[in-house]
């Protein structure tokens, strides 16, 4: 049922290109697939809603609050105390925290300070850090944290899409080399045939020696055995291919033998990957997610780093409030009621905070050191992997040449044959060079792909759908 699915859904939304009794799943379609349904893809995608999450909560951090303190104490029909205190907060971008405050108590054991008028007392005033928690505090390093987090986490997305994509990518190409293999054994296997089948009519009928059919059945047998050692590994990496392939609701797929890869890959694949048209004069690498993802790490750690230095200031808080009982009266509330308090305190050694700052400094040093190492390294892998592009496309040419050449050799070989010239084992000979120029040829290719998924890989190209 699920292959019924995988095929409807193919042919009915991307129409596959299609022979007679084949399928033909092109790299960008498969790669589309994996794009949109691999569950790595969906979890990559929780990482940007984990940064969105992170940045709302350090956004509490600036909230209005509103506080109630109630306290009673009844004892023997005796109502001790009665106190109610009711702020309400509205902490700002410094160290700053606007407030207002009701409080109304009663009762018989009052303490002296907490006597207040009958209908209560109003207040309304500021509170703040004078040194440190001035400019930098917990609550301004946090969201600013939060911000680079989130958008480190945008860099580290597309990091894991790449990632998943350029695996999905080889295990394509993978897929595409055994397929070759099994087609280039299986042709020469039908020429090993129906010469097998020529040598042994004319052993019967008296043309040729029999040990003539003895050479030529072992060759027969030999390509036998390559095509079935060649078919076990076009098995095995179907089925790697498959571990990519999904559809909605997370419903893994499974391809059917009619479903073959895209042989005229090579035309196709720079479009596919989106590469094509990009020399490497045209790279800027300060737009590399991965290096974007360490600027973000970095700039995180500077915050860390201001903070732990404010904390060798002293703890200065002072707190102002105007008091009224008639708060609807805007001038009720002056200079001449009020309650302020000043609170400071200031460690003699300053240890713990200077070996927090230290700490921070060695993490920001870390980080720095790291950065520089891989704009260094994204560089020369790029560069290098321009150069392994140009050379296996060198080397295309060149073992093509090669191919071409010994058929040319195989076809002299055969005609020399036909007139009695040669032999058997010279024929077996140059075709088994054949066969390996061409399976050197399939492997080239293979490479070829590979380096361009790795330009892919390295150039952090984001595919668009």
């Amino acid at each position: 049922m699920k292959k019924f699915i995988f095929y409807s859904f193919l042919w009915l939304s991307y129409g596959l290109t299609a022979q007679p009794d084949t399928i033909v799943l092109t790299f960008k379609e498969y790669l589309g697939y994996v794009k949109k349904h691999h569950p790595i893809v969906k979890q990559a995608e929780l990482t940007l809603e984990i940064g969105e999450a992170n940045l709302l909560r350090a956004r509490g951090g600036f909230d209005p609050k509103i506080e109630v303190d109630y306290s009673r104490k009844k004892f023997k029909e005796r109502e001790y105390y009665d106190l109610l205190n009711a702020t309400f907060k509205i902490p700002i971008w410094y160290g700053i925290e606007f407030k207002a405050d009701f409080e109304e108590n009663t009762g018989l054991f009052l303490n002296p300070q907490n006597n207040v008028p009958v209908d209560g007392l109003y207040s309304a005033g500021v509170s703040l850090s004078l040194a440190q928690g001035l400019l930098v505090n917990d609550r301004m390093a946090t969201l600013r944290k939060a911000k680079f987090f989130n958008q480190q986490s945008k860099a580290d997305r597309d990091l894991l899409v790449n990632k998943i994509l350029f695996k999905a990518s080889l295990a394509y190409f993978d897929w595409l080399k055994s397929y070759n293999e099994v087609k280039i054994y299986d042709s020469f296997l039908m020429n090993a045939r129906t010469r097998f089948n020529g040598i042994a009519k004319s052993a019967r009928v008296g043309e040729r020696a029999a040990i003539d059919t003895v050479e030529a059945k072992i060759i027969v047998q030999n390509r036998e055995l390559s095509l079935e050692q060649a078919r076990l590994s076009l098995i095995k990496k179907k089925l790697e291919l498959s571990n990519f392939l999904w559809i909605e609701n997370n419903i893994p797929l499974e391809l059917e033998e009619k479903v073959i890869p895209d042989v005229e890959l090579l035309i196709a694949i720079d479009a596919a990957l989106q590469i094509e048209n990009k020399p490497l004069s045209d790279f800027d690498i300060s737009t590399h997610p991965k290096l974007k993802s360490l600027e973000n790490k970095l700039e995180n750690l500077q915050v860390d780093k201001r903070l732990k230095a404010n904390k060798l200031l002293p703890k200065v808080d002072l707190e102002y409030n105007f008091l009224s009982q008639t708060p609807e009266i805007a001038n009720s509330f002056n200079t001449a009621n009020y309650k302020a308090g000043l609170q400071i305190s200031f460690p003699l050694f300053l240890r713990k905070e200077r070996g927090d700052l230290k700490l921070a400094k060695f993490k920001v040093q870390d980080a720095t050191f790291e950065l520089t190492s891989q704009e260094l390294e994204i560089k020369n892998k790029i560069t290098a992997i321009y150069n392994e592009i140009n050379s296996y496309d060198n080397q295309i040419n060149l073992i093509q040449n090669i191919v071409l050449d010994y058929e040319k050799l195989v076809a002299a070989e055969e005609r020399k044959l036909s007139f009695g010239e040669s032999s058997i084992f010279l024929i077996n000979s140059r075709e088994k060079s054949l066969i390996d120029a061409k399976l050197k040829t399939n492997e080239i290719m293979n490479k070829m792909f590979v380096s361009k998924a790795k330009l892919f890989n390295s150039l952090m190209v984001d595919l668009i759908e």
